[in-house]
C-alpha cells in the first residue's frame, strides 16, 4: 500500500496531538454526546469542571486543528465537535488495517457511520 503523503501525516499527527490531553479528550467525547447540537461553552465548563480561561485555551487548540467549531449566538459561544474531522482521523488510522497479514478485514474493526 502506498504511504500517505507527508503533509497529510503532520496534519493527522498535530490533530492527534490537540486531542493527547485528557481535558480535550473530555470536551470532543462531551461534544459528540451532545451531537449535532453541541453546547454553549459555560455549558461545557459546567460539566467538565474547567474553569473559564482554561477551557478557552483547549477550546482554542480543538478549533485550530479543526476538531470543532464555534459559532455565535447571541452573546454565546456554541461549540459542535467536527464530525468529519474525527471521521477523517478514524479512516487515516485505519487504512492499511490488516493489509499485511489479511487476518481481519477492515471493515470489521471500524465503526460504520452514518451520514444524517
Amino acid at each position: 500500500m502506498p504511504e500517505a503523503p507527508d503533509d497529510q501525516v503532520a496534519r493527522f499527527a498535530d490533530m492527534l496531538a490537540a486531542l493527547g490531553t485528557e481535558p480535550r479528550l473530555r470536551i470532543v467525547r462531551l461534544l459528540l454526546a451532545a451531537h449535532p447540537e453541541g453546547l454553549v461553552v459555560v455549558e461545557i465548563g459546567a460539566e467538565l469542571g474547567i474553569p473559564p480561561s482554561t477551557l478557552s485555551h483547549h477550546l482554542d487548540k480543538l478549533k485550530h486543528e479543526g476538531l470543532v467549531t464555534v459559532r455565535r449566538e447571541g452573546t454565546f459561544l456554541r461549540t459542535t465537535a467536527n464530525t468529519q474531522a474525527l471521521q477523517d482521523i478514524l479512516a487515516f488510522l485505519f487504512a492499511e488495517c490488516c493489509t499485511r497479514n489479511k487476518a481481519i478485514r477492515p471493515e470489521a474493526v471500524t465503526c460504520c457511520w452514518s451520514s444524517p
